[in-house]
């Protein structure tokens, strides 16, 4: 298990590192540095002050060495500027060079300076990801007893009016995407048109102070989505597991039926649902960042969409990597817990 564990390790960084690469490549784009260069000089900008401002910070030096510089594993540039100003990517504004580190990259703890929330990147994101963690805790909480619950009883007793009813249920909900069931509930149960303003629309408030009444609509709108998947993975699972020869055995031999269900069938029912859930943690990222747009709370997917609107490289490019860690780290959990349930694989 170690062997397999540190295999798997090995090649979560190798994908990182291939994956980082790909997004600095694509956010290092040539409109991407213009568009920069024009936002935090002037508007108007010839084309050869751009190039000379792009220069003077750095950004014309080959993307395998910014790559690296970034990263934290070559020296940062200093360059000394056509204006006359030495600059350098590890030299704070205002300080001297001769103070400054030779590195200051990613490994070094440095993820650079927000251009659009005027702060380092370090110090922005770990609120916007506690922020989101909170969301995605509650959404987990909600989402997976209930698929696990609905996929259950579907699938104990397959072709029933239950099975058939939870079964429509499920696939209705996943059908409807965030941003419809969304403006849905909002129109239902946080406007005066039905009678029922229940919820507020906006959970802005909820990252200072989280309630039942302005967190339980964004909980629920990404929660209802992910719990109609799941539900339907359980439910044929479920229904595969109870048509299995030892399953029969065991109420031929006088099993009570929920023993049937809780002893012998749930555990092998769980292996599929498993992974499932787990690779629902970074989709979960693609709706909290819907979610949290649509209502307006601060969080790590509210963060991502300000910083692509105002083409934040840095703020892009830290947001970026903490979303490659989720996925790969996720994925590791889901191989591990795999192995964990499943004896077979175990013992090979």
């Amino acid at each position: 298990m170690g062997l397999f564990i540190l295999r798997r390790i090995g090649v979560m960084l190798l994908t990182a590192l291939c994956l980082t690469f790909i997004v600095f490549w694509l956010t290092n784009l040539a409109p991407n540095l213009e568009k920069l260069a024009k936002t935090q000089g002037n508007a108007r900008m010839s084309d050869d002050a751009v190039v000379s401002w792009l220069a003077n910070r750095g950004y014309s030096q080959p993307l395998p060495v910014k790559y690296g510089q970034w990263l934290g594993v070559l020296p940062g540039y200093v360059i000394e500027g056509s204006d006359g100003q030495t600059r350098g990517r590890c030299i704070p504004p205002g300080e001297p060079a001769e103070d400054a580190p030779r590195y200051c990259g990613i490994l070094q703890g440095d993820w650079g300076f927000s251009t659009v929330a005027r702060e380092d990147v370090s110090e922005v994101l770990p609120t916007r990801l506690a922020n989101t963690g909170k969301l995605m805790f509650w959404v987990m909480m909600v989402m997976v007893p209930g698929a696990l619950i609905i996929g259950v009883l579907a699938g104990m007793r397959e072709g029933s009016r239950t099975d058939r009813t939870l079964s429509t249920a499920s696939i209705i909900s996943t059908a409807t995407p965030e941003y419809v069931s969304g403006v849905v509930l909002i129109a239902l149960f946080a406007t005066s048109t039905f009678g029922m303003q229940w919820f507020k629309g906006s959970a802005s408030s909820a990252v200072e102070n989280a309630t039942f009444e302005n967190f339980f609509l964004p909980v629920m709108t990404i929660a209802l989505y992910g719990m109609g998947y799941i539900a339907r993975m359980t439910r044929a699972s479920m229904a595969e597991v109870m048509t299995a020869q030892y399953i029969r055995t065991a109420r031929l031999k006088g099993v009570s039926f929920p023993k049937i269900v809780l002893k012998h069938a749930l555990r092998n029912a769980l292996i599929a649902p498993f992974t499932v859930i787990m690779l629902q943690i970074p989709w979960l990222l693609n709706g909290v960042v819907i979610v949290e747009t649509l209502f307006t709370y601060q969080g790590f997917g509210w963060e991502l969409v300000r910083a692509a609107s105002n083409n934040d490289i840095e703020m892009l490019l830290g947001v970026s990597i903490i979303s490659v860690f989720v996925v790969l780290l996720t994925q590791l959990i889901s191989d591990v817990g795999y192995v964990f349930l499943n004896p077979r694989i175990r013992i090979s």
